[in-house]
């Protein structure tokens, strides 16, 4: 059982804030505009980033970025252009040196698994590394490394936070025991800490066995661990609103240990409570690190379940950020329209578009090309809300869709459109116009699994939020910040 203090923020785990005097990127380091970014032929608009927005900048500070959108720091001038541009989302840092692999500990929490900490450390050889063996029947042995013992089992969460308080290096590096990095994926993610802000980098993670079966499959598309093939900052509600323990980089003096009260989600609560605190959080998919998913379907949706009861902790520790919609007003307005499924409604949801794209022409009336982008930024938007209603509906509310459909024969209709037109562009996304093309799973294989794990992470969702006694999780939040739609995978645990 969960009790109601347990979701509670423990008062004991903060981060530490960021330094104001250590804001700025130094000199030699390097920010490119992102490829996605639409920039006026000026330089002085840039439209981008996540959430969405516009960006102004000065005849000067334009002028500052060359043709192909790259800034080099100088002075403190460009410096604090280029942290302008690395907290609006538009920029991506490209930083010429950093700490080494010697400023690194690696901590590797493990129970019960001598077989994936031989495979680790094999490739591991040279790096400072710390395993916690958290109870495991046999005590696991690792040549080569420290090795601290819990004799009986305390947690990830706790492991973890043994193991980084063993190590007096500047850097912290947690890897999961059912993974194995690339042997340079440590290099590619340590110059990043050249700026003074950034707390935590993450590499991407892919599955380890990419063929088998169609489960495996799936999850090498679609696995909660993976946040995709672009780079970005971390920060709740944005395009990356976490990144899993299972491999993440931390810098020690801000790391304040991950919550033991949680048993799930607690990477997603880490990730939250640095950027709370001022932290910048980095994604970076040019380094990986390859994790042995599950390959059993009925392995798999437990733990998808099991991910969903992480929702309930963070709604009490982080309100608002776990809401399973996020839509403006207006939007909101339009999807309401939109589900009693009439003609009117469809009426009422384009006239709602047309103000939205009144407003955004607004916004953006002093670029050159005002029309066609506020057209674009409409279109996005319209989609965003789309996408997010329809996943909300057949993952996180399907119990009540399912009543509806119960009682409504014009919303199961709906719904069944919904169900089959999201799955589509889902498996059209991540299989048909991949830009990394992999093991196929077909259209109807994927299109069944992808029902089974939106009923599976539901489930889990509505089971946190009852036994913790607090509906949080399940309100969807409405404001008027726009704001892209949540990964449908948002809040596991990568351990285990």
């Amino acid at each position: 059982m969960i009790s109601e203090q347990d979701n509670r923020p423990d008062e004991r785990v903060i981060a530490a804030p960021v330094d104001p005097a250590a804001q700025f990127p130094p000199v030699g380091f390097q920010v490119q505009i992102d490829s996605h970014c639409t920039v006026s032929s000026d330089r002085r608009h840039i439209v981008g980033g996540s959430p969405l927005r516009l960006l102004n900048l000065s005849e000067v500070a334009g002028n500052l970025l060359d043709a192909d959108g790259r800034l080099t720091v100088r002075d403190q001038l460009t410096s604090r252009l280029a942290r302008k541009l690395l907290d609006a989302g538009v920029g991506h840092p490209r930083p010429m040196f950093g700490p080494t692999d010697s400023d690194v500990t690696v901590v590797i929490p493990v129970r019960d698994n001598q077989s994936g900490i031989d495979r680790l450390l094999s490739v591991l050889d040279g790096h400072k590394v710390v395993v916690v063996d958290d109870g495991s029947a046999i005590p696991i042995t690792a040549a080569g490394a420290t090795v601290l013992r819990n004799e009986t089992s305390c947690g990830p969460a706790a492991a973890r936070n043994r193991g980084a308080a063993e190590s007096t290096t500047e850097l912290v590096a947690f890897l999961d025991s059912d993974v194995v990095p690339e042997h340079d994926w440590l290099t590619k993610l340590l110059g990043h800490f050249s700026d003074p802000k950034v707390a935590l980098v993450a590499p991407r993670i892919v599955a380890l066995d990419p063929g088998g079966g169609a489960m495996s499959r799936y999850e090498a598309l679609c696995s909660s661990l993976d946040m995709g093939w672009r780079e970005g900052p971390i920060a709740p509600r944005s395009r990356i609103p976490y990144v899993p323990s299972a491999a993440m980089v931390v810098r020690r003096n801000c790391f304040d240990g991950f919550d033991e009260s949680m048993e799930v989600a607690e990477d997603v609560d880490l990730c939250w409570r640095l950027h709370q605190h001022g932290w910048t959080l980095r994604y970076d998919p040019v380094a990986t690190v390859a994790h042995d998913h599950r390959q059993r379907l009925a392995t798999s949706l437990d733990r998808k379940r099991y991910y969903g009861t992480g929702a309930a902790l963070l709604s009490g520790r982080h309100p608002g950020m776990a809401a399973p919609l996020a839509l403006t007003m207006p939007m909101a307005a339009a999807m309401a329209a939109l589900v009693t499924g009439t003609g009117w409604g469809v009426l009422v949801a384009l006239a709602v578009f047309g103000v939205v794209g009144g407003r955004l022409h607004r916004r953006v009336a002093s670029m050159p090309d005002a029309a066609r982008m506020a057209a674009k930024l409409t279109a996005q938007s319209v989609g965003f809300g789309l996408l997010q209603s329809a996943s909300a509906m057949c993952r996180h509310y399907w119990p009540l869709s399912f009543l509806l459909a119960l009682v409504s024969k014009r919303f199961r209709t709906l719904l069944l459109a919904v169900a089959v037109g999201e799955a589509a562009y889902e498996w059209v996304r991540l299989e048909l116009v991949n830009p990394e093309p992999g093991a196929r799973v077909g259209w109807w294989r994927f299109m069944v699994l992808k029902r089974l794990d939106d009923l599976a992470y539901g489930t889990g969702l509505w089971q946190g939020a009852l036994t913790g006694r607090s509906m949080e999780a399940l309100y969807p939040q409405i404001g008027n910040t726009a704001v892209v739609p949540p990964r449908p995978q948002a809040a596991p645990s990568a351990a285990g």
